[in-house]
């Protein structure tokens, strides 16, 4: 499990988060298709990017204060791997999509992203990867008994940390939403969307298993700050 591996899992679970229409992209299209002007599609886009970024910093920056406690830093990995799983099975058992979204209005495209992604676990699925990274970064000897010090410069990376990957993962869910939503919008419309509309809801709440399961093996298994090795 090396470092690049965890960066390309940032990056391929922002893609797929991108192409999964419960994300926003159709809301996109039917922005732009309504208000007759292809920068409304962009303005949209930009609101759902913005909201999902939102999203993903809410539920990471928690977590990159927390791992700073090195010594509790396997607990805190196979707690939040036995979250994400938790979150998958609920999805998996209750299908209904929140009340809470139909409720937001239409323009306020930033709002009903932020919601959704929480409402989907999106920034869950992220914490294992990110926790993994995080325990890459930081030292091994010796960071347990560095003091007050070390820990404040071991917050500052993480949150850092935090930051970038919710960056890159947007960047890339951005770049498939849009991709999807100037393909629909040049060449099929609304009406393509209302007929074709493709359900992921199923292979979401089993991916969020499978990354939550991940998330504890490497915990168990990967690789361990305090000591620099491997299990």
């Amino acid at each position: 499990m090396t470092l690049t591996a965890l960066w390309w899992a940032v990056i391929i679970s922002g893609l797929y988060h991108g192409v999964n229409p419960g994300m926003g992209w159709p809301l996109a299209v039917s922005s732009a298709l309504m208000e007759r002007r292809p920068i409304a599609l962009a303005r949209a886009l930009a609101m759902l990017a913005l909201g999902h970024f939102l999203a993903m910093i809410v539920i990471l920056l928690p977590f990159s204060l927390m791992v700073f406690l090195v010594e509790h830093e396997r607990m805190i990995r196979i707690g939040a791997g036995g979250l994400v799983v938790g979150m998958g099975v609920y999805l998996l058992i209750n299908q209904r999509h929140p009340r809470i979204l139909a409720r937001v209005h239409p323009a306020k495209l930033g709002l009903w992203s932020f919601l959704a992604a929480n409402a989907h676990g999106a920034g869950l699925m992220l914490v294992p990867i990110y926790l993994g990274i995080c325990g890459l970064l930081q030292p091994g000897d010796g960071v347990s008994e560095a003091g007050h010090a070390a820990a404040q410069t071991l917050m500052s990376s993480n949150l850092g940390a935090a930051f970038s990957v919710a960056l890159v993962h947007t960047l890339a869910m951005s770049l498939a939403g849009a991709a999807l939503a100037l393909f629909v919008y040049l060449w099929f419309g609304l009406k393509f969307i209302s007929q074709s509309w493709f359900n992921l809801d199923r292979v979401w709440a089993v991916s969020l298993v499978l990354v939550g399961a991940f998330g504890i093996w490497s915990a168990l298994y990967g690789h361990h700050p305090i000591t620099g090795s491997a299990t």
